[in-house]
């Protein structure tokens, strides 16, 4: 099956990529690739790096980052807006009918041993609701295209979504590095996301809460993979950068020890765990976490974002449920679709996917990170036995998905630009009344040939990603494939759209 090339669809240069094939038809492979070295010195002085401690040598390393922009249509975003709005508000309406009445459970619209027998289910939650009512309060929503008009949500991801701070930095490259060719695009902003972030947290501090609320990004400390992160947005908020030992609950209140003394904490943007969060509440054995801290919660002494729980709501057993919570919910028809899904708890399913596994992707269904997963025709046989025997033995942890010709873009690569494929990971900000989302997300490449895994831990790259107010506008120049002006790349250009209606 052949992919869908975003920037030249068959037919020649889709608009919303006129300006970009126009500067790659000019530019020449050597000023790409100087640009590119000059991005990778810049995140390495900043230190834009993501840890992945089972690969051997320095844990600590660059996110390669593709110096072509992936380029969104305005009217294309506002559609995706409005889905992963209606997806967002599904899924916390979900989260609070399961932690409270269960109506979706009763009527049987959503089977009650995969929720309430989830290892993400927390007793904690049970008859309490957050403040503002909200569980998600930052969402990560993973797309996927395949086609000119098909746009599928491959994963949910509710618990502590991570990625933002690469999205938001990208784009800072890519104007120090490109300053003409970004102010020749009307690129619509996301700099202010950590704006919107705090003013989002600040609208859901906790009835107990009488003045301006004290948020603090609690972190697991600077082991995490996901370090630079959590400093980089606690700084770029303006807020404290916490440890569990820095917190400390007196009288289901937290405070915050500071050289001034105790300082009260109002709300918790946590990167922690849920078992990790509160030894008297889940794991006795963590030292990540604040002894008291879910009992202040449920006090209504402190919010935490994401609320405690909310992990059911992106278990993928439990996601091809989520176009019937719509339904169920907000009445209304999803605007987004899901990507087809077997669940091999499920004697029916588990049967299809046992007999067609060199067809399908099989993942754990609560895994991430690009780990434990089978892709079905890029698998030996060897491997297809091996998932075999796991699914037969513990078939509630597998989901099994057909392989989707996932749309390429172009992208820098050793030996010249050519295609890969891409996901997008946009950010929803769900507050009091309120979702709020900047135009785009983090769009993951993988730069292996063929690859679908675009995972950072399994060797994916990130690109900026450009949702434009309006389309460039047209030229007399033609935009048809390799007779395109321009010396250099277009000879390379023309060829890389012409593999890319190849390559599935």
């Amino acid at each position: 099956m052949a992919a869908f090339d975003e920037m030249n669809d068959g037919r020649g240069i889709r608009a919303p990529y006129s300006g970009i094939a126009r500067y790659l038809a000019s530019a020449g492979a050597e000023a790409l690739e100087a640009k590119r070295r000059e991005a990778e010195i810049l995140f390495r002085r900043i230190g834009v790096t993501f840890a992945v401690y089972d690969q051997g040598g320095d844990p600590e390393r660059l996110i390669p980052f593709d110096v072509i922009p992936r380029v969104i249509a305005r009217d294309e975003w506002e559609r995706l807006r409005r889905g992963l709005e209606q997806r967002v508000r599904a899924l916390n309406a979900f989260l609070a009918d399961v932690y409270g009445p269960r109506r979706i459970l009763k009527e049987g619209i959503v089977p009650a041993e995969l929720v309430l027998k989830n290892e993400g289910y927390r007793e904690a939650m049970e008859g309490f609701t957050p403040p503002g009512g909200v569980y998600t309060v930052i969402s990560g929503i993973d797309l996927v295209r395949t086609g000119p008009e098909e746009f599928f949500v491959l994963e949910d991801n509710c618990r502590v979504p991570s990625g933002v701070s690469y999205m938001l930095e990208n784009r800072e490259a890519m104007v120090r590095l490109f300053p003409s060719l970004c102010a020749a695009h009307r690129i619509a902003p996301v700099g202010h996301y950590c704006e919107e972030l705090l003013e989002t947290l600040k609208s859901l501090a906790p009835p107990a809460c009488t003045g301006e609320p004290t948020v603090a990004v609690l972190t697991p400390g600077p082991f995490n993979s996901a370090y630079y992160e959590h400093s980089f947005l606690a700084d770029e908020m303006g807020v404290e950068l916490v440890e569990g030992a820095d917190l400390v609950v007196q009288d289901d209140t937290v405070y915050m020890r500071t050289t001034a003394g105790p300082r009260r904490v109002d709300v918790i943007y946590r990167r922690v765990d849920d078992e990790f969060l509160d030894p008297l509440a889940f794991r006795p054995d963590t030292m990540l976490g604040v002894p008291g801290l879910i009992a202040a919660y449920r006090a209504g002494r402190v919010t935490l974002a994401n609320a405690p729980g909310a992990g059911i709501a992106d278990d993928k057993a439990v996601y091809p449920f989520v176009p019937a919570m719509i339904r169920f919910y907000l009445s209304e028809e999803p605007i987004l679709q899901n990507v087809p899904t077997y669940v091999c708890e499920q004697e029916e399913d588990r049967a299809y996917v046992l007999d067609h596994l060199e067809e399908l992707v099989v993942k754990l269904a609560r895994g991430s990170g690009g780990y434990g997963m089978l892709i079905g025709p890029h698998s030996t046989a060897d491997q297809r036995a091996t998932f075999a025997q796991r699914i037969r033995e513990k078939p509630g942890d597998y989901i099994a998905q057909p392989t989707l010709a996932l749309s390429t873009v172009p992208t820098l690569c050793e030996n010249g630009m050519a295609p890969r494929h891409v996901d997008l990971r946009p950010f929803v900000l769900f507050g009091k009344n309120q979702v709020r989302m900047v135009p785009g997300g983090l769009t993951r490449v993988a730069l292996r040939e063929g690859s679908l895994v675009v995972n950072s831990s399994q060797g994916g790259g990130t690109k900026d990603t450009w949702v434009l107010e309006e389309n460039p506008p047209p030229t007399a120049q033609s935009m048809e494939g390799g007779a395109m002006e321009g010396a250099g790349m277009s000879q390379s250009l023309g060829g890389m759209t012409q593999t890319a209606r190849k390559q599935g």
